[in-house]
């Protein structure tokens, strides 16, 4: 029995729409802006990604891309486009390459927002367009450039146009659902089609849709898809053809596949198997790999457990009202009939059951297939905004549920009986204890701290514990130690104030029955963490990104200056981009050319066609042209370190080191002035 004044209570618990909207938009900007402008531009993939819309912004070669001169046929061209026509825009800086990610995580808000306001009601809306942008996962992989945000938008818009023009029937939502699915193509590849009509179709075959087929537009919308598609896919395999006489999967000198052999069959059928070359990817365990979506999704998967006990619960009533005719019987609208509008009702009791299905087919569907993969941390990314959605439908129903009558038919997947308050004030109560936990470790570690000396750079006091071999996005996370600390302290202590105070008071609230607010302060805690979390990665800067070396190869060199670069080139990219309207020419890499070992991955394909520019030095070669012609300037990091100095005994002048990374030339530099 609920409550009689938990019922009063929750009733006058409502947030206006311009309210909301005031609090998202506040929350988008604390958690989000600041990636647009520090930390610098990243090392490996978010600096080299940022080369290739560099690259396309100043020649203008739509087709190709090319990272220090080398081309990049890895990824599919349309984020490339984007940052490329910031660049143009706002200049080459961090801001272009990031801020789409930020607009991609404001549009998925905006698209849960609706979602699951159509579907579970208005404070579903608000609490999905919360969970997006106050999630782990969400913050933690837009802090660099990778696609996976924008393919996430695009295909939860698919979703939605598709779903909702089903409902509508109107075929502007289905052309928007091919727009969408080839804008989604064009970001990661032919997952996207796949992670759609992986949910799309069994839908329809398990609620009779499928015959409705016609509606939705195949012929003409395919057309359509690919018209914005398959154009970029022939320009690219005709630019980029084979050469030479290439055998099997392992590239030569001059022999080497072109576009198409290497873009559908190597970096997607290959890099499903773990077959591809080079490889230079991981694969997380099976136990971190489910456990971490606990993390990406939190806090809310504090409410992961009400969602399968709902999902369990219900499990005998999960095709009741799919299909198109249920709900046609003179029973169904008598069980219904004290209702003032029994079609509404049963459109939008149809509608949240079918949405329930498709993003729970979508979401497993992913989960499932990274599971068998290779992957990384972030790949799931495109499944966190669907469970997302799915846990604000349950949150919301539980929490607005006021009768045993309305409750069976208003919280979630189908029919239900309704679940206790008691589910949310138990997770709550994790989250208090949780957050006591955490700022007292947070304070034991400043007070350990208390007499160290702030170090600006502090990569010097991080350990090497080369975890996954440093090939997992959160690898440098293991790497951090009690005297790296004293360069945390702010966001340290930000962090468990928030921690100490903002879970407890949303526990108190709940306790109170006071369930939108307590939801609304937890989601505010979520984003002050994120704040501090933002401002510690920040503080990573030195580790992270080499823009420091690249300053002061403008302050102190001249355009004539070469850059080297001992290593793969993923080892010094920020260098590279942040030097190149400086130096106006592709760094030089000491690396072999072509490796029949699979090193120098991010180049190695393109380094084997035979109109590659001559970039790669052998170690001969380097110690010869050392002290000779225009200054050099040459990078390594600390495993390259001790090669590069027996190499080049005595004739090595240093310039500068952070972290891990050093800096030296061939000559000594002018006293400044």
């Amino acid at each position: 029995m609920i409550n009689t004044l938990d019922v009063q209570v929750r009733s006058r618990q409502r947030l206006s729409a311009t309210a909301a909207w005031l609090l998202l938009g506040a929350v988008f900007l604390a958690v989000q802006v600041g990636s647009l402008f520090t930390p610098p531009l990243l090392d490996d993939a978010d600096a080299s990604h940022a080369q290739a819309a560099q690259h396309m912004a100043e020649t203008g070669d739509w087709v190709t891309l090319k990272v220090d001169g080398i081309r990049y046929l890895e990824k599919p061209p349309l984020p490339y486009w984007i940052v490329a026509g910031l660049d143009r825009l706002f200049g080459q800086n961090v801001f272009s390459a990031r801020l789409p990610n930020s607009l991609a995580i404001l549009g998925i808000a905006w698209l849960a927002w609706l979602w699951a306001g159509r579907a579970w009601g208005q404070r579903a809306g608000f609490y999905a367009a919360l969970g997006i942008l106050t999630a782990i996962g969400p913050f933690l992989f837009t802090r660099f450039g990778i696609p996976e945000a924008l393919l996430s938008f695009f295909l939860l818009f698919a979703l939605y146009s598709f779903i909702t023009g089903l409902e509508s029937r109107r075929p502007i939502r289905f052309y928007g659902m091919w727009a969408a699915l080839a804008l989604a193509l064009l970001t990661k590849g032919l997952i996207a089609p796949v992670f759609f009509f992986a949910a799309a179709v069994p839908l329809l075959l398990l609620s009779g849709q499928w015959r409705r087929w016609r509606e939705m537009k195949p012929v003409s919308g395919m057309l359509l898809f690919l018209a914005i598609a398959a154009p970029w896919h022939i320009l690219a395999g005709i630019a980029n053809p084979d050469q030479g006489h290439p055998v099997g999967n392992h590239p030569t000198p001059g022999n080497v596949h072109g576009f198409w052999y290497f873009y559908f069959l190597n970096e997607h059928v290959f890099r499903f198997l773990g077959m591809r070359f080079p490889h230079d990817y991981n694969r997380m365990p099976v136990f971190w790999y489910w456990a971490a979506h606990l993390v990406w999704l939190f806090p809310w998967s504090l409410f992961l457990p009400a969602l399968a006990v709902l999902a369990w619960r219900t499990r005998h009533s999960w095709l009741q009202h799919l299909r198109r005719d249920a709900g046609q019987t003179v029973d169904f609208y008598l069980d219904y009939a004290a209702r003032e509008d029994v079609a509404s009702y049963v459109t939008r009791l149809k509608f949240r059951v079918r949405s329930a299905w498709l993003l729970g087919l979508y979401s497993a569907f992913i989960l499932l297939f990274f599971s068998l993969s290779t992957n990384q941390e972030y790949y799931t990314f495109p499944a966190w905004p669907a469970l997302l959605i799915l846990i604000a439908g349950v949150l919301a129903g539980i929490e607005e549920q006021r009768s045993p009558e309305e409750a069976t038919t208003s919280i979630d997947i189908t029919t239900s009986p309704a679940l206790s308050t008691a589910w949310l004030t138990g997770a709550q109560a994790v989250f208090a204890v949780a957050g006591v936990l955490a700022a007292a470790a947070l304070g034991w570690g400043l007070w350990e701290s208390r007499n160290l000396p702030f170090v600006a750079d502090i990569g010097t006091l991080l350990a090497h514990r080369d975890v996954g071999g440093y090939t997992l996005s959160m690898s440098h996370f293991f790497d951090l130690t009690g005297p790296s600390f004293a360069a945390l302290r702010l966001p340290a202590i930000m962090a468990a104030i928030t921690l100490l105070i903002g879970p407890a008071v949303s526990w108190l609230l709940r306790l109170k029955h006071k369930h939108l607010a307590a939801t609304t302060s937890l989601a505010i805690t979520c984003a002050l963490f994120l704040v501090a979390a933002h401002i510690a990665f920040a503080r990573f800067d030195p580790m992270l990104s080499s823009k420091q070396l690249a300053d002061v190869i403008i302050a102190k060199g001249s355009p004539a200056d070469t850059f080297i670069l001992y290593g793969d080139q993923s080892d010094a990219s920020s260098v590279i981009f942040y030097t190149h309207n400086f130096l106006h020419k592709p760094a030089d890499v000491v690396f072999e050319r072509c490796s029949p070992r699979g090193t120098g991955s991010s180049l190695l394909w393109g380094s084997c066609y035979p109109d590659a520019p001559d970039i790669f030095l052998s170690e001969d070669r380097l110690s010869k042209e050392w002290g000779t012609g225009e200054r050099k300037w040459l990078f390594a990091q600390d495993t390259n370190q001790d090669k590069v100095e027996q190499l080049l005994a005595g004739r090595l002048y240093p310039v500068k080191s952070i972290a891990d990374k050093a800096l030296w030339t061939d000559r000594p530099l002018e006293p400044a002035r």
